[in-house]
């Protein structure tokens, strides 16, 4: 969810400037989101028990029902429901709405000021836009925390294939040529694409553990290649040379 909070940041503010390529301002309000959201993951960390220490002190989720122990109170003698239950999974549930209050206030804090002195005209769209997505992931985290904290991973790696896939489908040439040479001469592009196989490695990292350093290696190797498989196969997608009998 950090990942997801900073990837949201980064596209709200990408697509707030309204511009093609990396430029001085934008920069500073990307880096400006990275230094937001590590600061508030290291504090909600801080905050965390054990209070003072980067460690993290929780039970042993065994199953999904532990995420959810509201619809699992007693009912003695089938009579009168308990209402007793607590966080079985503490603090693992809760410190992620810790950090969205965290984000939203360095936020605050820090973006205005840049907003104002590098993009004012629409820098401060980015800020409006995590108003709104910050309250969103945090009704995604009360509702679908325990099924997001299990299948995280491999969301991640759809998601990635998924939008890497829309980055390049947004080309209008999409000629193989125009796509290898846009993407290795333009420096937004590139790290666009990096940015990609960097959360498509990980969401490998993160399902295997590189348990098996050899064969796991392998695979983390094959994070390019969606992006090949799409610069290959895109001329054979092109509307205009589909021809119906």
């Amino acid at each position: 969810m950090v990942l997801l909070a900073l990837v949201l940041h980064w596209f709200s503010i990408d697509t707030a400037a309204k511009r093609r390529s990396f430029c001085k301002e934008v920069l500073v309000l990307h880096i400006s989101a990275l230094f937001e959201i590590v600061t508030a993951a290291i504090l909600t960390l801080l905050m965390s028990d054990p209070v003072g220490s980067l460690a993290v002190r929780s039970c042993r989720t065994e199953k999904l029902s532990d995420w959810y122990t509201l619809l699992h109170n007693p009912n003695p003698h089938y009579d009168e429901t308990l209402h007793c239950t607590q966080e079985a999974v503490y603090p693992l549930y809760t410190m992620v709405f810790i950090f969205y209050a965290l984000s939203v206030v360095l936020m605050l804090l820090v973006r205005p000021w840049l907003v104002q002195h590098f993009l004012p005209k629409h820098g401060k769209m980015s800020i409006y836009a995590a108003l709104y997505f910050f309250p969103t992931l945090a009704l995604i985290q009360a509702v679908f925390g325990g099924l997001i904290y299990y299948s995280f991973p491999y969301v991640v790696i759809i998601l990635s294939v998924i939008s890497n896939a829309a980055h390049f489908a947004f080309k209008l040439d999409q000629s193989m040529q125009f796509l290898i040479v846009n993407t290795v001469t333009d420096i937004r592009n590139v790290v666009i694409l990096l940015g990609h196989w960097l959360l498509h490695a990980y969401g490998i990292i993160a399902i295997t553990q590189l348990q098996d350093p050899v064969f796991h290696s392998a695979l983390v190797a094959l994070v390019p290649l969606p992006a090949v498989f799409y610069i290959l196969t895109a001329r054979f997608t092109d509307p205009n040379k589909l021809h119906t009998d």
